[in-house]
């Protein structure tokens, strides 16, 4: 997934006590670079996946600005967000807690 266009990068996760996304820690694309790290709440978030937004899970490699390493696409499937296809509730494979 090097070379697929992206408009934010998950980096972290915060889940609530019920189990679903309380936060995300993100970057942005802005034109031809990224924001630095960004929160980014529940709402916001499932707002952004409804406009059609498209959010990866990764990481920023370290002193190289704007390149990441992509990991799992970011889906909304009713009211779960998730990275994977048949999750029953809010779950970001591999991206640690924040």
């Amino acid at each position: 997934m090097a070379n697929k266009k992206f408009d934010g990068l998950i980096e972290a996760v915060r889940y609530a006590p019920d189990g679903k996304i309380e936060l995300v820690r993100a970057y942005e694309r802005r034109g031809a670079t990224f924001s630095d790290h960004i929160l980014i709440s529940r709402v916001d978030l499932v707002a952004r996946l409804m406009k059609g937004e498209k959010f990866v899970t990764g990481l920023r490699k370290e002193f190289l600005g704007s390149t990441f390493e992509s990991a799992k696409i970011v889906r909304m499937n009713g009211d779960v967000i998730s990275t994977g296809s048949e999750s029953s509730r809010d779950l970001l494979e591999e991206v640690p807690i924040l």
